[in-house]
């Protein structure tokens, strides 16, 4: 290898390096860590909704038990979507693990939206049919989603605050 390959060589290493560098000395962001904070809260309340009306396939409850709790999971649903909404415009402030967690929140509420949508849709259409196994399915795609989005969310609040303590216990210990 020449001198002038060698050089490219430590160039493109160093050029590659830096952004790699930089992006782990971006501190977290508050404000997001607080929204983040918040969603956990409303992705709780959310999974709770499922899980209740999961449990409604199994008894003969009326189909407005049904609406009534679908209804709540709808504004679970919304508020979270609203939180995500403040976590993408904070996103240019955000540290790359909180980025990583706006990521990976989106497609879980966007399946949990679409599978709360049919399951407003079927009970409009088959207010007499809650016990067939494809309302049950609908039911458990739910619960399983919603307990997902919360364990993601929760996870990454959990990994931020611990995050957190470690800076303080190092800076404590003066490590670098």
């Amino acid at each position: 290898m020449n001198c002038r390959a060698v050089k490219a060589f430590l160039l493109t290493g160093f050029v590659v390096a830096v952004p790699l560098l930089k992006a782990a000395d971006i501190a977290d962001s508050e404000q997001v860590s607080q929204l983040l904070s918040d969603a956990k809260t409303q992705a709780f309340q959310l999974k709770e909704d499922a899980a209740i009306m999961h449990s409604y396939a199994m008894g003969g409850l009326s189909w407005q038990m049904h609406a009534t709790t679908v209804n709540s999971m709808k504004e679970h649903i919304n508020a979270v979507g609203r939180q995500l909404a403040k976590l993408e415009d904070a996103r240019a402030t955000a540290s790359p693990w909180q980025q990583t967690a706006i990521d990976r929140i989106r497609p879980l509420l966007k399946e949990l939206a679409s599978n709360t949508e049919t399951i407003i849709n079927y009970l409009n259409k088959n207010p007499n049919r809650l016990q067939t196994s494809e309302y049950r399915d609908f039911l458990e795609a739910n619960a399983d989603a919603s307990a997902q989005l919360n364990t993601l969310i929760s996870n990454f609040v959990d990994y931020g605050k611990t995050k957190q303590r470690l800076e303080k216990l190092r800076d404590k210990l003066e490590i670098s």
